[in-house]
């Protein structure tokens, strides 16, 4: 006998009274068992214990991003993981939890920016595309840390820069487009591809006067180029960073000073595209020598020029598409690896911007 029969016999057998005195019980049996024809489980089976501590996380933080997501319930039963709620969330849910495992048993460790990424990949229907995450890692940090692309569209990035002689990286703030250009040219370095790491960038202000800085040539561009100091730092350490920079190794300079040179033997990475002008970008593109690679990244919605001056960046997409051994990559707010609130940054101001575009 179901709930809902026995629900039905009392009310048919019961007088006025008590029929009076037991609805709110009878409201609520009703209504569980209304929840509980749309409630279906699902049973996920872990194989070792440790893969389970780790899709966990520290103090269920992963678990309880999914059950957030999907609004349902997950609960460790041994071996296996139950999870309950309604039927097409619990399969979306099964198949984040079946994904994470998956980079869990090749040696992924798991955090909330990678979780974070395969909910939406499955959201997407997308969850095939998950194993691909899981690959050789580009390098080690000198603290030890590997360095790994985390989501495709950084895994493509890193796949064009290897095949490619110029790779231009576009997409938003956060993405790891400089951070990734940095770990690939060490890496270049590291097994003797290439004999010199150049970055460079325009010395362009955002949006404000800075004045006079005070110091040689190289105080005054210092402030610009710290983005790319901090990447070196990171992979190299300080030391060894500076012990190249003294050897000829490593340079790192504006814009201004590529100009009348042939950069051979050498990774060149041009950074803040966006603030280049069409003339700059050009000469940037002709000191291409010979077994050289380039990587050009920007962001053309943070454009720091001039009115009416056109963008370099914006231009020599345009201009180079067709070119063989020239590849393009374009990151979207799923590939930012910051925190989760830049992503719904660069989604309001890109749904603004189009709104302003529709009007």
């Amino acid at each position: 006998m179901t709930l809902k029969k026995f629900c039905v016999i009392i009310t048919d057998n019961l007088s006025i009274v008590g029929l009076y005195c037991l609805f709110p019980i009878i409201y609520f049996l009703q209504d569980h068992l209304d929840e509980g024809e749309d409630t279906l489980e699902q049973i996920v089976n872990v194989d070792r214990m440790e893969h389970a501590v780790a899709l966990f996380g520290s103090f269920d933080e992963n678990i309880k991003l999914i059950e957030n997501e999907y609004a349902v319930g997950v609960i460790g039963r041994g071996s296996d993981l139950k999870i309950t709620g309604e039927p097409e969330a619990v399969s979306k849910a099964a198949k984040v939890i079946e994904s994470l495992l998956k980079l869990v048993n090749r040696g992924e460790s798991l955090s909330e920016q990678n979780v974070r990424y395969c909910m939406s990949l499955v959201n997407d229907g997308s969850e095939e595309k998950i194993e691909q995450l899981a690959g050789d890692c580009i390098c080690i940090t000198s603290k030890g840390k590997p360095v790994k692309p985390k989501t495709l569209g950084q895994k493509q990035y890193c796949n064009a820069i290897r095949d490619n002689t110029i790779t231009i990286g576009v997409g938003p703030a956060g993405t790891g487009k400089t951070y990734l250009a940095v770990a690939m040219a060490v890496t270049a370095f590291r097994s003797r591809q290439i004999n010199r790491i150049i970055l460079t960038r325009p010395a362009v202000e955002a949006g404000e006067k800075l004045g006079f800085l005070p110091g040689d040539l190289q105080s005054k561009v210092d402030p610009y180029l710290r983005p790319l100091y901090d990447a070196l730092f990171d992979m190299l350490g300080a030391e060894t960073y500076q012990k190249y920079v003294e050897r000829g190794n490593i340079e790192v300079a504006p814009l201004a000073y590529m100009r009348g040179r042939t950069l051979d033997d050498s990774f060149i990475i041009l950074d803040e595209a966006q603030n280049t002008t069409s003339e700059q970008m050009k000469m940037f593109l002709t000191r291409l020598g010979f077994n050289s690679k380039m990587v050009i990244t920007g962001d053309i919605t943070q454009i720091d020029l001039p009115p009416g001056c056109r963008s370099g960046l914006k231009e020599c997409v345009r201009v180079l598409k067709n070119i063989k051994d020239i590849c393009h990559v374009t990151f979207n707010e799923k590939d930012v690896v910051r925190h989760k609130l830049v992503q719904d940054i660069i989604k309001a101001y890109e749904k603004n911007e189009e709104v302003r575009r529709n009007r």
